[in-house]
């Protein structure tokens, strides 16, 4: 086995996962983190030792290789475009080259990649975008980039590495924050390249390329799939991740054939979760028009009638909603709670689509019974199998959701590197909206420095979320 982790981080100790139902509920106990707004954060389980671990290669070095695709994720079509139109060939378009720092358009990549994370800050995330690294490293078998680990303490302790190792051609990659990527992205003077884990998209520009889960994607590939003349409600907490969806939704929705007729909020503790359930869906006003029609049959004497009063007597209201989808962004067990009140104040699933977003992409939530037929973007899990499969074999814990994004990412340097590419050619190759690159999840592509992906629609039923052809 090459020596491809020496220089990768110490190795600590955590306690292992159990697979209950019972502690998959609690994992959604625990808040998502803004950053990363695709999935649920999940309990940590410790990573086995630093002898164990190499057993582990021993024994797969020895091993026929499983059948991991060299192609860094361009898919067959992307090669042949590269191959045919060699990138020294072109050339950025005019308006895009504005944004590069002409005196480092030649500047050629450097193999020795610096990640940076915060040393106490999110541990449970940067333990995971570091074993994903160095997962990706091993299974791809990259052999032509050294990844070096700096942690840092607080800006001054950043700006400190920075100085040290910023030159032309070099490659930063992480921070979790916006202020820290801002801290960065003021050395793209320096010549640098910086891929930010960051979601503040307004940091996407001259040397800084963002990598994350954006809820755009899911959003616009919910309102590719709404069928012509659909009327759209959305219900959402007043969370960072709620508010932010509410505030994406009508730009995304105005190029769709969909309508936005319905939105309502409710408080993050769900105090006035019932009062939102029965304002979205005109509660007292269906319950009153039942009452009235209760009253008129109770004084006539007919049979009809009589039976017609029999016959609504079971109902909590009259009349159906005027949404045909519900937009439910939520996660954690306020999503449990939510999707069982809908129906016991008349919001009948079975007669209105429920819809989520990305963070619905969780297991826990595919047995609840009012999520039965729902749908929310994504890619179905089996596409990364054996990305998951592998990851708790070696750390002995789940991977956060996220931790797919700097498995892809590394792919993608390495190719970058091999082709001992300038930033010009960087700068082409990840704004060209005809490449796409093909990942664990799924096809993405840039545009203007941000990553964009192409997600599917998946439907949930019997514990399972598969997509809808």
């Amino acid at each position: 086995m090459p020596n491809l982790f020496s220089n990768l981080r110490e190795w600590t100790g955590f306690s292992h996962i159990t697979k209950s139902t019972m502690l998959k509920i609690s994992f959604a106990l625990k808040l998502i983190s803004p950053r990363f707004p695709m999935g649920v954060e999940i309990i940590y389980s410790p990573l086995s030792k630093l002898f164990i671990f190499f057993i582990f290669i021993f024994i797969v070095s020895c091993a026929p290789v499983k059948n991991y695709s060299r192609n860094i994720g361009l898919d067959k079509k992307t090669v042949i475009s590269l191959e045919q139109n060699p990138l020294s060939e072109k050339k950025p378009p005019q308006e895009q080259k504005k944004t590069l720092l002409l005196n480092f358009l030649d500047s050629k990549v450097n193999n020795e990649v610096e990640l940076i994370l915060p040393r106490l800050i999110k541990k449970n995330i940067t333990s995971n975008l570091i074993n994903s690294f160095e997962l990706s490293i091993y299974n791809k078998q990259i052999k032509n980039i050294k990844l070096n680990i700096n942690r840092y303490d607080n800006d001054e302790d950043l700006k400190s590495i920075l100085i040290k190792k910023s030159k032309p051609g070099k490659i930063f990659i992480g921070t979790l924050s916006s202020s820290s990527s801002k801290i960065v992205k003021s050395f793209c003077n320096k010549g640098i390249l910086f891929f930010s884990f960051s979601s503040d998209k307004n940091l996407a520009s001259e040397c800084t390329y963002l990598v994350n889960f954006f809820p755009e994607d899911d959003i616009r590939a919910l309102f590719n799939y709404f069928p012509v003349e659909s009327k759209i409600a959305i219900l959402y907490p007043e969370n960072f991740y709620g508010l932010s969806i509410n505030s994406i939704i009508d730009s995304i929705s105005t190029n769709s054939k969909s309508l936005v007729i319905s939105r309502v909020s409710y408080s993050e503790d769900l105090s006035n979760a019932r009062d939102s359930i029965k304002e979205l869906g005109k509660y007292k006003f269906r319950k009153n028009e039942l009452n009235r029609q209760k009253n008129i049959l109770k004084n006539k004497n007919d049979e009809i009638s009589k039976k017609a009063l029999l016959k609504i007597q079971k109902y909590e209201t009259v009349g159906d909603v005027d949404f045909t989808h519900l937009i439910l962004p939520d996660y954690s067990i306020r999503l449990l709670e939510i999707a069982a009140l809908l129906p016991f104040y008349d919001v009948d699933p079975n007669k209105v689509q429920f819809v989520g977003t990305g963070v619905w992409d969780d297991s826990v939530f595919f047995d609840e019974p009012s999520l039965q037929g729902a749908i929310f973007p994504g890619i179905e899990d089996v596409e990364r199998v054996n990305f998951f499969n592998d990851y708790e074999f070696i750390y002995k814990k789940k991977p956060l959701r996220t931790s797919t994004i700097p498995y892809d990412l590394m792919g993608i340097l390495s190719y970058i590197v091999d082709k001992n590419m300038t930033f010009e050619n960087i700068h082409y190759l990840l704004n060209d909206s005809n490449i796409k690159f093909e990942g664990i999840d799924g096809k993405f592509s840039f545009k203007n420095n941000i990553i964009y992906r192409d997600l599917k629609i998946l439907k949930i039923k019997n514990g399972e979320a598969k997509k809808l052809n």
